[in-house]
């Protein structure tokens, strides 16, 4: 029972970091980490099933994740060239500037988990 209560408590820590995320760049945690998983990426370029592969998403989720950023224009889609099915994402100016922005010091995670959970 007590390592369910600390995962509760652990959960409750990233919902709260989550909402303050949310509050200082404009993205929630999933937008964030699709955002760094195509900067990261080699070709600086994912296709929404290697990115939801990455983020540990179903494809239904992958896709809203994607409709949000393309729509904040985070992120710009284009074709395949080899085939024309496919659909690739990468960062515009604007989402490569929003990521260089972000700073998850590990003071505020620690802060916001320490608040919540008691290890």
């Amino acid at each position: 029972m007590e390592k369910l209560c600390k995962i509760r408590d652990i959960q409750r820590g990233i919902m709260e970091f989550e909402q303050q995320f949310v509050e200082r760049y404009g993205i929630c945690l999933n937008e964030g980490m699709a955002l760094c998983s195509i900067f990261k990426s080699e070709n600086k370029r994912l296709t929404s099933g290697e990115i939801g592969e990455l983020l540990g998403l179903a494809h239904s989720n992958t896709s809203k994740v994607l409709a949000s950023i393309e729509k904040k224009e985070l992120v710009k889609r284009t074709l395949g060239k080899a085939d024309k099915r496919q659909m690739y994402f990468s960062l515009t100016g604007k989402g490569e500037k929003l990521l260089s922005s972000i700073k998850c010091e590990e003071m505020i995670f620690r802060e916001v988990i320490s608040q919540n959970v008691n290890l």
